[in-house]
């Protein structure tokens, strides 16, 4: 009489449950850890040279360049800008509209949004950019400067980093990066810790990373 084995269970293999497991979580980290470095990548590339040329400003020279444009304002456009110098004497308001539709078409600069100082002689608008800087005056007299100083692609490129007078799209454009590279550290990590029983240098080579900056901040920073 032939004796049966008993059907299999899914006790019968308990270690298939935990490797399944792993491979899932390891597959899912793959696939976050790839996304979050192929959107970190071109920024990461620019951020690391930018903290390079940052760090060597002293020694990377550039001649700022600075170009003025004049222009006469209409004569019809006086008696506005006079009426609303009254009204803002002393302090900082919006540009009128007139203004800003003018100086646009006379200069290559854009006013709307922008605020200007106000005196009983003239309106000063300060139009800071990445890598140089901009203003323009217009006299209630009738005359307009408009200067802009380059710096060159250096510092256009540092002030990037720096998210320097670079607007709100830019600013969300670092923080969006931000957390992708949080999302390529830690997925990183955790890949490292699933393969560190294989790798046994994984845990001494973290420390070290973690270690040395501190270490040279406290010794060398002061």
């Amino acid at each position: 009489m032939s004796v049966q084995n008993p059907p299999r269970t899914a006790h019968s293999a308990p270690s298939a449950l935990p490797g399944a497991r792993r491979s899932m979580w390891l597959k899912t980290l793959h696939q976050w850890h790839w996304i979050s470095s192929a959107i970190c990548l071109t920024a990461m590339l620019l951020f690391s040279i930018t903290g390079f040329t940052l760090n060597h400003a002293a020694q990377i020279e550039s001649k700022p360049q600075v170009t003025r444009t004049k222009a006469e304002v209409p004569a019809s456009l006086l008696p506005v800008l006079r009426s609303y110098a009254e009204k803002h004497v002393d302090g900082e308001a919006p540009v009128p509209t007139q203004l800003a539709e003018w100086a646009k078409d006379a200069f290559p600069v854009d006013l709307r949004g922008r605020t200007a100082e106000w005196s009983e002689e003239d309106a000063y608008v300060a139009l800071p950019r990445p890598g140089g800087d901009a203003w323009l005056r217009v006299s209630l007299d009738g005359q307009a400067e408009y200067e802009v100083t380059s710096r060159g692609a250096i510092s256009w490129l540092n002030d990037l980093h720096k998210g320097r007078n670079t607007g709100p799209v830019w600013s969300w454009f670092i923080d969006i990066f931000a957390f992708a590279c949080l999302v390529f550290c830690i997925t990183g990590f955790l890949i490292m810790k699933i393969h560190a029983a294989n790798r046994p240098s994984t845990w001494p080579v973290i420390g070290f990373g973690i270690v040395l900056p501190a270490v040279l901040a406290i010794l060398f920073i002061h």
